[in-house]
């Protein structure tokens, strides 16, 4: 490249070696600025770069000068801190929806709203527990056509399948796609989730969307009736085991008061709490949750040994002790 059109580029270069290698922490001098800019052909002298600098900071970049010896140049304050930078690394890490090679991508593209030192410490990953990953990577094309459809008020049709024994995709609905009408679009433990409206069974399911194969915007339109302008998002079908059980049930739960982080893990910091009756164990206490009543809930409380005991209501404990016999009967 001719030595004039590197001079064109001297202005970029320095806002590159500010982004890429300072922060907060650690700036660059004015003989740090020249050397580098040196080392890529292009010539300047300290006044130009001031100017530079003046001219990168009314474009908007927030560059510092930290009174050091000698003074140096930083940009000191970025889109996002290195502490929101982990999170959003932690968090699609952790997304079990997403591929290894999705998640390895995201994570290169996070990392470069970081300087180069900021760049190092995200490599150094918090180990998030559980982290398994999807081998499915079509689900953001699967998100993109089910939010396309809803744009344009048409219906979808797919194939959905569930994993065999072996591994291998079992296709269901006697292998014919399913033509459906999207309602919403929604992530919950781990995974996205397609609500979708069935005019054949005047209703609605809920289907995985990496599970989804072959899906298609039809040129069909979407049906619309007043269910489904009714139908609003229910917090409840998404936590406390609402998408495996029934109706919502108000339980009391007896809790070893020693073990109430359990249930703040569980359920939420906002669950309110009670002594236990006069006659009652002071080492308990009571919690006041809603669930919806399903063997993973049972399964819940079991694994807890005691810890956790479902008290009210009579009903459900008298279930939960029939769950309980069940599983012995299986023995």
């Amino acid at each position: 490249m001719a030595a004039n059109n590197k001079q064109k580029l001297k202005l970029l270069a320095i806002m590159r070696m500010l982004q890429d290698e300072t922060d907060s922490e650690r700036g660059l001098t004015m003989r740090d600025i020249i050397e580098r800019l040196e080392a890529q052909g292009i010539e300047a002298e300290r006044k130009s770069v001031y100017r530079d600098i003046e001219t990168l900071r009314e474009f908007g970049l927030d560059i510092a000068t930290y009174q050091r010896s000698p003074v140096q140049y930083a940009i000191a304050r970025r889109d996002f801190s290195i502490s929101e930078l982990m999170l959003m690394v932690d968090a699609v890490e952790s997304s079990r929806f997403l591929t290894r090679r999705q998640c390895d991508a995201l994570v290169r593209n996070i990392k470069l709203l970081a300087s180069d030192r900021e760049r190092a410490l995200l490599d150094k990953r918090i180990h998030v527990a559980g982290r398994v990953k999807s081998k499915n990577d079509s689900v953001f094309r699967n998100v993109d056509a089910i939010h396309e459809a809803l744009r344009e008020r048409r219906k979808v049709s797919f194939l959905y399948f569930k994993l065999g024994p072996d591994r291998t995709r079992q296709i269901q609905h006697d292998g014919k796609p399913y033509v459906l009408t999207p309602v919403k679009v929604v992530y919950a433990g781990g995974f996205y989730y397609a609500t979708m409206y069935s005019d054949s069974h005047e209703g609605f399911a809920d289907y995985r969307i990496d599970r989804m194969h072959r899906i298609v915007v039809t040129d069909e339109p979407a049906t619309r009736n007043e269910l489904i302008t009714r139908h609003a998002f229910d917090d409840a079908e998404y936590q406390n085991f609402g998408r495996f059980g029934g109706d919502p049930v108000n339980v009391v739960l007896d809790v070893a008061a020693d073990k109430v982080d359990i249930v703040f893990d569980r359920f939420g910091d906002a669950v309110q709490m009670g002594a236990m009756g006069k006659d009652e164990d002071e080492a308990r206490v009571q919690a006041f949750v809603t669930v919806r009543r399903s063997e993973q809930f049972f399964g819940w409380v079991a694994g807890l040994g005691g810890t956790v005991k479902i008290a009210e209501p009579c009903w459900l404990v008298e279930d939960y002790r029939a769950y309980l016999q069940g599983l012995i009967d299986q023995l």
